[in-house]
């Protein structure tokens, strides 16, 4: 069950804009395939069923995501933004599939006879502008809010539009040359691309669902804790660091470390320390948790320890 109230409204109307505007571009391009029984076309217009399935996905996706954490799901529901994005590529891989067959039948078992090509250019153009334009506003919407979902729709809107492209070209050099192998080749070779962009999401949203490492956020923490090093470093200072992991839950972060202290410190100087690196980095990072492990320190070599 999809759940509207619990998404923040920027990412609802983005998502719900995408809905809307994937069933109309939707039909729009169908419409332009029955006009011209263009097999690029079709290949265009099936990406679009995916663009519909993928913004209804979405939707749930977002729903599930941000519905608080709970018994059964201490670390929330982030993750199902990456089931969102996993889904979304699955559907495009299909997509790429249906439209190769689909252009392997009409060159070999029918005669490529193409119609009302120049009305067909029309309806394609109008929806490519659409999908350059809403894609660009997910992509940006998804990255400031941190949101997987929203930004491979959008990602998945821009392919789409560059397909339209590939699709375009290919209409007008069978208007201008007549070459009518121009359609059925780009209607392959739109089944690579998007093909290539289904893959590149599941693998997205596998190292998600895997809790692959960012290479981005590692830097980020590890430049947080050398901060902190030594007396020389800034305040709360600590000796020194390890066993550092950190992983991503769709938009959340969960960060653990282990830090050393002086070992003449108190528990409450401990906890303080540790409290105020954790919030260090949870404001860097956004939405998350960080959660620190205090040791005490051998004191053996430690220039902290030695200004204590």
């Amino acid at each position: 069950m999809i759940r509207l109230h619990v998404i923040p409204p920027v990412e609802r109307y983005a998502a719900l804009a995408s809905l809307v505007a994937g069933l109309g571009l939707l039909g729009i391009k169908f419409v332009a395939y029955w006009m011209t029984d263009s097999p690029a076309i079709f290949a265009d217009a099936v990406e679009s069923i995916v663009n519909v399935m993928a913004a209804v996905f979405a939707l749930w996706a977002l729903s599930i995501a941000h519905t608080p954490a709970d018994e059964d799901h201490p670390y929330g529901h982030g993750k199902a933004e990456f089931l969102s994005a996993g889904f979304e590529g699955g559907m495009i891989l299909i997509a790429a599939v249906m439209i190769l067959i689909r252009t392997i039948d009409l060159v070999f078992f029918h005669e490529i006879v193409p119609g009302r090509l120049d009305t067909g250019v029309v309806l394609l153009a109008i929806a490519m502008v659409i999908n350059l334009g809403l894609g660009f506003v997910l992509v940006r919407v998804g990255k400031s809010r941190r949101s997987l979902t929203l930004e491979a729709d959008g990602h998945h809107l821009l392919s789409d539009a560059v397909t339209s492209v590939a699709v375009l070209i290919s209409l007008f050099v069978v208007l201008w040359t007549g070459w009518r192998w121009a359609d059925p080749l780009a209607a392959a070779l739109v089944s690579v691309y998007i093909a290539y962009m289904g893959m590149r999401l599941i693998r997205q949203s596998t190292a998600g669902l895997m809790d692959k490492q960012d290479a981005h956020d590692g830097q980020v923490l590890v430049a947080i804790l050398d901060s902190h090093v030594g007396p020389g470093g800034k305040e709360p200072h600590i000796c020194s660091y390890h066993k550092l992991r950190h992983r991503h839950s769709g938009r959340f972060h969960w960060v653990d470390f282990h830090v050393l202290v002086p070992r003449h410190l108190d528990v409450a100087a401990g906890h303080h320390i540790a409290s105020e690196i954790e919030h260090e980095m949870e404001v860097t990072l956004g939405e998350g948790n960080a959660t620190a492990h205090v040791e005490p320190c051998d004191g053996a070599g430690c220039g902290r320890c030695g200004q204590s």
